[in-house]
């Protein structure tokens, strides 16, 4: 597998959809009244994204479709029963989910700056925030059910981006536990990551194969596309915060060593005998060191931790591209395959 070579290809994928993606935005969540709580709605959605999930799901829809072109009417799409369907405003509802999700993460985490700007609870104030990723999860199940699907595959997908959140909302609370939990063990941890992180990706990839009627074994399999690639893909993250310079990452390396978050990694290194807590000397990224951080991935490599984990997303792609068979062989099933790659190739 050569990583620049599918890095590119992934990211022109990205690049040739996501213009039409960020228009669909604009017009499926427009500005209106009260306009603070629409400038405060469309704030994240401005301020960019990779648009990965959206990206997932009208990948989806080509492959099944077998068209293998992105100049395409995704407002009017061919279905696998011969009607036409808006696989757009499927693939837009699955962004603004991940913009609410982000919007009420980052109150709860009390971070400052997402995606390089203000967040929008300080940008704004933390009343018009909540309202904002309240008005964006309502406006996702707009989208959902406006498609044109038959009634049935729509019902099935709005169903699906239900359980969603509900299960996102479930891996948040895992996530705060933790904090508090003397013990975390290595499966409790994917179970968080998978309902935290995964789900979305798995609805992206399900919910359009819904919605194109397609089999159930197809759903069922692209579902697990979605979970296992986006497993992989936050075990990555957990490696590249230990891995990569600070100027690379647009974070400081380590942070979240340092504010003693768990990951697969720190959960193996405890495994083996790693006193994880004592690996930095501060609790604040502000009086940690380069150096500090150096001493303690190399401790944690001597453990096999990092090892540990990286093997561990390789599994989880290789397991991800595996359900990809149920789909035609053609260009947009072979950019979902790179993708999956991508996500534990990527170095930000």
């Amino acid at each position: 597998m050569d990583s620049d070579t599918t890095g590119n290809r992934v990211l022109n994928a990205i690049s040739d959809r996501r213009e039409l993606i960020n228009e669909a935005l604009d017009e499926d969540v427009p500005s209106r009244s009260p306009e603070r709580l629409y400038e405060a709605t469309r704030y994240l959605l401005k301020a960019g994204g990779k648009r990965l999930r959206p990206t997932v799901a009208l990948l989806t829809a080509e492959s099944l479709a077998d068209i293998s072109t992105h100049e395409l009417n995704y407002r009017s799409f061919p279905a696998l029963d011969g009607s036409e369907i808006d696989v757009m405003s499927a693939a837009t509802a699955i962004e603004v989910i991940q913009s609410f999700t982000l919007i009420h993460d980052d109150i709860m985490d009390e971070d400052d700056l997402r995606r390089g700007v203000p967040a929008v609870h300080q940008q704004y104030d933390t009343e018009t925030a909540i309202l904002a990723g309240d008005t964006l999860y309502a406006k996702a199940f707009e989208l959902m059910s406006s498609t044109g699907a038959d009634p049935a595959n729509g019902t099935k997908a709005v169903h699906r981006l239900a359980t969603t959140c509900t299960k996102i909302c479930e891996g948040q609370a895992l996530d705060v536990e933790f904090e508090r939990q003397q013990e975390v063990l290595p499966v409790e941890y994917l179970e968080m990551v998978e309902l935290k992180t995964a789900v979305l990706y798995g609805a992206a990839a399900a919910t359009t194969a819904m919605l194109m009627d397609a089999s159930d074994k197809t759903i069922q399999a692209m579902y697990r596309y979605g979970i296992d690639a986006g497993c992989a893909f936050q075990i990555q993250d957990d490696v590249l915060d230990l891995t990569v310079p600070s100027e690379e990452l647009g974070k400081q390396r380590g942070s979240d060593l340092v504010e003693n978050k768990e990951t697969l990694i720190t959960l193996h290194a405890r495994k083996h005998g790693t006193d994880v807590d004592a690996l930095v000397p501060d609790t604040r990224v502000s009086e940690v060191s380069e150096e500090d951080i150096d001493a303690a991935v190399e401790s944690l490599r001597s453990t096999g931790s990092i090892t540990y984990a990286s093997e561990k997303a390789t599994e989880l792609v290789e397991n991800a591209k595996g359900h990809l068979t149920v789909l035609p062989d053609n260009k947009p099933r072979s950019l979902l395959a790179d993708i999956a790659d991508f996500f534990i190739t990527r170095r930000y």
